[in-house]
């Protein structure tokens, strides 16, 4: 992925590479931006369609303000395709479902299945490697 950020577009397939132009075109980057691809703000649930799910009134619950309303922040892609399950309460599992509600809930849009193919395929792409000295078992005394 790193390579392809500095401009290598030889290392994603012509899937994850439309998956990218698909990303870009609908909107996606305008809240997932950044060298993680999100994590650098706090967007409301919701923005264009009410959220289906409103168990969790995001920051209002701490701020009391009612513009925090189904606020929350915006989560980091990196490594998505392993981080299930999605949303501020994990109410999915999937991540091609994931795609289509963004879509339709933030974007206001009903992506196509082609579209949701392609946009998962980029988001693969956003698997990296964790180092090992990173998850190694800790030498205990």
């Amino acid at each position: 992925m790193d390579q392809f950020v500095e401009g290598n577009r030889a290392v994603l397939s012509e899937d994850e590479f439309a998956g990218h132009r698909e990303f870009m075109a609908t909107g996606c980057a305008s809240c997932h931006n950044g060298p993680f691809f999100g994590g650098r703000s706090l967007q409301k649930a919701g923005a264009v369609k009410e959220w289906p799910v409103r168990n969790d009134v995001g920051r209002e619950q701490v701020t009391k303000a009612e513009i925090d309303h189904m606020v929350f922040k915006v989560p980091v892609l990196r490594n998505v395709a392993k981080t299930k399950p999605y949303f501020h309460d994990g109410s999915v599992s999937d991540l091609d479902v994931a795609v289509r509600r963004m879509g339709e809930y933030q974007l206001g849009i009903r992506l196509e299945e082609k579209q949701v193919r392609q946009i998962v395929a980029w988001l693969n792409t956003l698997t990296g490697e964790i180092p090992q000295d990173y998850i190694r078992r800790p030498a205990l005394p």
